[in-house]
């Protein structure tokens, strides 16, 4: 990559991005004033305009972005420290590179550095004459905001990536990098820029000791989008999450898988949450969960023991704690299982969060299976939200849930009472209250 100089022109960005507030305070605008002074339009009176998007080369981002890059869009992206969110975002610069100029402007990092993760991720410098053709990618190591805006509004690339917002700096500010003051000022600098450019920002945020990102809650309502990059260091799959998107649905899930080339795309991510059919153990079940308007076959694990402790212990990996707790109390109460005197141990395999109701009934049914020492049928989803009453509630995309248990094999269904299920292609017994599943999940117990 070739370093370039350029002489630059500091651009200050404003300290206030809504203007003069004196004039904000004002009088009110009459309404009977003349048309001249009225800047407000009716929406039949505003032309459409259809918003073209960029393919990032990545479906599974493309799909959580709701169907690509918008232009002039600003992308927040978080994550705990060595997840992948530098390796993520250089391999997309690194595809959109081929179609469009991208700067990668470096925070945290030096040029060495990236070009060594470059040279990992499969890029090559090309072997050419003295007339050597230029690149789409340009790298700027640099954390001055000044600098940073200067080479924006000279290169005017169609993507930037900033790594990271809580390295940048305006010098007219007195505070650290990374400060509640820097962060703000830097972010709507860049959003501004991005607006008026139609460039698009792919902007790395740092996480706090609680995964949510850090520097004031103004950074996630500034931006147009903010996704979540999870997953387990020591596993090899990633799971890229939309938390909010102005251009599409939230809730959306992208699954990837990291090797020694970088990210790789699953393209079956319900493989990764499924455990061995042919060997199944007392106290897992099989649910189907929805991300968005993907749904995910998923495994849950449940182990029941005798406590040893005045008080027992409640441990969930996967799964929302309350939730266990409240269905623990429910299998007590209403189906007369003594659980306040045994240990409850309940994870989903392959780490994912599943956080949605339509889970309870599994969980309620690993749970009784572990308690019993019974096995669940291995060819049996189970689907359904717990009432404390005891009842199983109706739950959202039940046929789109049954559809992707018929693609995997699976052949019966324990679903909720009074919801459509025709042309689902499995066979769904209907139940109204946790106890009638009871008896149609559990197996014989094990041989030994």
């Amino acid at each position: 990559m070739q370093e370039q100089t350029l002489e630059t022109v500091a651009i200050a960005p404003s300290s206030s991005g809504l203007g003069n507030k004196a004039a904000l305070r004002g009088k009110r605008a009459d309404p009977t004033e003349p048309a001249r002074l009225r800047r407000s339009l009716q929406l039949s009176d505003i032309s459409d305009f259809p918003q073209a998007r960029i393919p990032s080369g990545y479906s599974e981002f493309d799909r959580v972005l709701g169907g690509g890059i918008v232009p002039g869009s600003l992308v927040l992206l978080g994550g705990d420290p060595g997840i992948g969110k530098s390796t993520l975002l250089l391999k997309t610069a690194m595809l959109l590179a081929d179609r469009h100029p991208i700067l990668y402007v470096a925070a945290e990092e030096s040029g060495q550095q990236i070009k060594m993760r470059w040279q990992r991720l499969g890029g090559k410098v090309p072997e050419v004459s003295s007339e050597a053709v230029t690149s789409g990618l340009y790298l700027l190591p640099e954390t001055d905001l000044e600098m940073i805006l200067a080479e924006l509004e000279a290169l005017r690339p169609r993507v930037a990536v900033i790594d990271s917002i809580q390295a940048l700096y305006f010098s007219a500010l007195s505070s650290a990098p990374g400060s509640v003051a820097q962060v703000r000022e830097c972010t709507s600098a860049l959003m501004r820029l991005a607006k008026q450019l139609e460039i698009t920002m792919l902007i790395v945020g740092h996480v706090t000791k609680d995964g949510s990102i850090a520097g004031p809650k103004v950074l996630e309502h500034l931006v147009d989008t903010v996704l979540q990059f999870e997953g387990d260091r020591f596993a090899s799959h990633r799971l890229l999450r939309a938390i909010k998107n102005r251009f599409g649905a939230t809730h959306e899930l992208g699954v990837f898988e990291m090797v020694s080339e970088g990210l790789e795309e699953v393209k079956n991510p319900s493989a990764l949450f499924m455990g061995d059919r042919e060997d199944y153990a007392p106290g897992s079940a099989t649910i189907v969960a929805c991300e968005g308007t993907r749904p995910l076959v998923v495994e849950l694990q449940a182990l029941v023991s005798p406590t040893s402790y005045p008080s027992p212990r409640r441990s969930v990996t996967g799964l929302e704690f309350n939730r266990l707790t409240q269905i623990l109390a429910v299998l007590e109460k209403r189906v007369g299982l003594p659980l306040s005197k045994f240990d409850a141990y309940v994870s989903s395999v392959g780490g994912l969060n599943v956080g949605e109701p339509a889970a309870d009934l599994g969980v309620a049914m690993a749970i009784v299976a572990s308690f019993r020492d019974r096995i669940v049928n291995p060819e049996l989803v189970i689907i359904g939200e717990v009432g404390l009453g005891g009842q199983v509630r109706p739950v959202s995309q039940i046929e789109l849930r049954l559809k992707e248990a018929a693609k995997l094999g699976f052949t019966t269904a324990i679903v909720p009472k009074g919801q459509d299920l025709s042309g689902t292609g499995v066979e769904a017994i209907a139940v109204s209250r946790v106890v009638d599943a009871i008896g149609l999940c559990l197996m014989a117990a094990p041989s030994p």
